[in-house]
């Protein structure tokens, strides 16, 4: 499913590319992670070039900045089950990539110069580094929905609402080259690693970013991809339900992990959220959209 909304800001336009409003369990979301799905480089050497420019001006500003790796989308299949079993399950298909690139392609000024005219998406950004970013729509126990505003310390979209997330992170199963699963048996274990990293990476950030034991958590269930139309930035987005109340989770908050990466966390109404959603970024604004999708769906079973 796609469904590309622009509400006069390209900034805040986003693109639904998969949509699973009943959410998918681990056993229904597989991966493979191969090189075929790493960035392609561009054929022009001086966009070429400006990664690597790009890179060291910000490094000279923040010398902070580090270099990881990071997942990289390359796009999805879907599938139905057999027999009894019909429900449809789908595969993420990932390469590997860094932050460097990441700055030097999506984040470059000259980011659209990277993208080729296709109706296929991931040939569309097949010489972008696209980092593949996450999302937690987390509802708490008495029905409200958590949303942090991002510090001015943020490299990206300082001040503006988002939900809780970050990355899947290949450091978290060993993975820093593709050399890692040459061997048949090695890749079907890498990609079982990768595909659990998805589902564990949600977790650990919602746990770092508002401080609420895992315990507190429920699995998670995949919803959907999204990805903004500014920078083409893909994410993919999970629900995730709390045991603790709205109050618990505030008082929890002030102790968070990484809670200097905001300033301030919600709790929210569907219809307060409604107009928050207008103040993040495009691939939080389809995370809402994936969310609206599937509470329309509960409510017509």
């Amino acid at each position: 499913m796609e469904k590309e909304a622009i509400d006069g800001c390209s900034s805040l336009a986003y693109k639904l590319l998969f949509s699973c409003p009943f959410g998918l369990s681990p056993p229904q979301l597989s991966v493979v992670f191969d090189e075929s799905y790493d960035r392609i480089p561009h054929s022009d050497i001086s966009l070429e070039n400006s990664i690597s420019e790009i890179w060291d001006l910000r490094v000279q500003k923040n010398a902070s900045l580090f270099n990881g790796k990071k997942f990289r989308y390359g796009g999805y299949s879907q599938k139905s089950g057999d027999g009894s079993n019909q429900e449809s399950y789908v595969c993420l298909h990932l390469g590997l990539t860094d932050y460097r690139t990441f700055v030097g392609t999506n984040l470059n000024p000259s980011w659209e110069k990277f993208l080729v005219a296709s109706e296929d998406d991931s040939t569309r950004c097949q010489h972008t580094s696209s980092p593949l970013g996450n999302g937690a729509i987390v509802e708490t126990s008495d029905k409200k929905i958590v949303v942090l505003q991002r510090s001015n310390n943020v490299g990206e979209f300082p001040g503006h609402f988002v939900f809780p997330g970050g990355h899947p992170e290949p450091q978290e199963v060993g993975i820093e080259t593709h050399e890692y699963g040459k061997d048949s048996k090695d890749s079907e274990l890498v990609n079982k690693r990768v595909s659990q990293e998805m589902f564990d990476s949600i977790i650990r950030e919602v746990v770092e970013e508002i401080g609420v034991p895992t315990t507190s958590l429920s699995d998670p269930l995949f919803i959907g991809i999204s990805r903004r139309v500014l920078n083409v930035r893909p994410a993919i987005f999970f629900f995730i339900k709390c045991s603790l109340q709205s109050k618990e989770i505030q008082q929890l908050y002030s102790n968070a992990q990484d809670g200097y990466e905001s300033t301030q966390l919600y709790t929210v109404s569907m219809i307060e959220l409604e107009r928050m959603a207008l103040k993040m970024p495009g691939c939080h604004q389809g995370g809402f959209a994936l969310y609206k999708l599937m509470v329309g769906a509960s409510m017509n079973i």
